[in-house]
């Protein structure tokens, strides 16, 4: 990700999330933080997704994947997700980590396909709505 794609991800991420980051946010996980690992996906010269996360140590931290309305459902999470669990191997990483929504079934359904298994809930995680956020972890296999 690079501060070009930024348009096009904050019209992504407005349209996905009730409280979307703001474009200081990403700003701040592009130029800032060297633990950040962010990455888009392009078809035909747009971002139709993009995923932010962070490595600490061995663990991935997954915080924000988003994909595009018109791209939903059709492989594009998926491809997301494969190539930041693929990175996260190549930089030595043995496990990643994320939180959801219980009411976003889609993603659940995408993150166990991956096989991340629940491991906690974090209750009231998310500001906007207080809905508990649902830990989900996946081990990497050596």
């Amino acid at each position: 990700m690079r501060e070009s794609d930024l348009p096009q991800v904050l019209e992504i991420e407005r349209d996905a999330y009730p409280t979307p980051w703001t474009r200081s946010h990403f700003q701040f996980e592009i130029r800032d933080n060297a633990h950040a690992i962010n990455l888009v996906l392009v078809t035909a010269g747009h971002v139709i997704g993009y995923v932010c996360c962070w490595r600490l140590g061995p663990e991935l931290k997954i915080n924000n994947v988003a994909v595009c309305r018109s791209r939903r459902g059709k492989g594009a999470g998926k491809v997301l997700l494969d190539g930041i669990l693929r990175r996260a191997r190549q930089l030595g990483c043995s496990e990643a980590t994320l939180e959801v929504r219980p009411s976003n079934e889609a993603a659940r359904r995408l993150y166990d396909r991956f096989g991340f298994r629940q491991v906690g809930v974090r209750p009231g995680y998310y500001q906007d709505t207080r809905e508990d956020g649902l830990l989900l972890t996946l081990q990497f296999e050596e």
